[in-house]
């Protein structure tokens, strides 16, 4: 069904869902009017009908939340959700050893979007969050997902905007280009001061049963000497998740202790990180 001005109910109504943000969960009908630039007739009734399906819920001060019913119905069949699950316990073996960031990104569109972030109070700085995103170009975890994927959206974001965050983002299409190449030679991507100077991502790419990239593990901890430390943690952790979602090549026998492993596996005890 299309409204007069030929922009269909649902269009309205993702416009409604993306008037909430992480910082201003909760809105009245009158800011999400403002918002999404529907008459506050129109929201008021959209906004009603979305309350009745569960998709939003109201306050008792009126004003309105996304609903467990979308999280419901996001989650019911979700591929992420058996990756997020695979991740997780690779996810906090690194966090043990490493003491800052650890997150799982995931392509989507031009950007990279984060399934999960595990972090500590003394960490780093960091941009990201969980459901929040980072450009491809200027992310360790963007990076990684750039460089494995399709053709055609490299092209796009290398004629595209590289807008630049640090001195050291890579912001030219042959600074980016080396990048690239360099993340697909040597498997992980290390970009020290790409989005904040005081911070240094590590990424690594997550496979799937078709030996497909599907994800990026990434750590993010300080930008200084010992950094690279973590390469290897970071690296083991990403084969371990691979191997749990049967991609070829990440198969094999269960790890036994002292054998089998990198230096840093997060799973041993001598593990080492920075």
């Amino acid at each position: 069904m299309r409204t007069q001005n030929g922009e269909s109910v649902l269009a309205r109504a993702v416009r409604i869902f993306e008037a909430f943000t992480p910082e201003e969960s909760a809105l009245t009908v009158s800011e999400i009017s403002r918002r999404t630039g529907l008459h506050v007739a129109t929201a008021s009734r959209l906004v009603a009908e979305l309350v009745s399906y569960g998709f939003l819920t109201r306050d008792d001060d009126r004003r309105v939340r996304i609903g467990m019913r979308l999280w419901e119905l996001a989650t019911r069949a979700s591929p992420t959700l058996s990756l997020r699950n695979a991740a997780m316990p690779f996810m906090e073996g690194v966090h043990d050893v490493v003491g800052h960031h650890v997150q799982l990104g995931v392509l989507d569109g031009d950007e990279a979007l984060f399934l999960e972030r595990l972090t500590a109070p003394e960490a780093v700085i960091n941009y990201t969050r969980i459901a929040g995103r980072l450009p491809l170009h200027a992310s360790s975890s963007g990076l990684v997902l750039l460089a494995h994927g399709p053709a055609d959206l490299r092209e796009r974001v290398l004629e595209g905007p590289l807008p630049r965050y640090t001195p050291d983002t890579p912001a030219t299409a042959a600074r980016l280009r080396a990048v690239l190449a360099e993340i697909r030679r040597q498997g992980y991507a290390y970009c020290p001061g790409y989005v904040h100077p005081d911070a240094l991502g590590v990424a690594a790419p997550v496979r799937d049963a078709r030996g497909e990239v599907v994800a990026a593990l990434a750590v993010i901890v300080p930008n200084e000497a010992g950094a690279s430390s973590v390469v290897p943690v970071v690296r083991t952790a990403a084969r371990g998740v691979s191997r749990a979602l049967g991609a070829p090549g990440a198969l094999g026998a269960p790890d036994v202790p002292g054998r089998g492993r990198e230096p840093g596996d997060p799973r041993d005890g001598r593990a080492t990180g920075g």
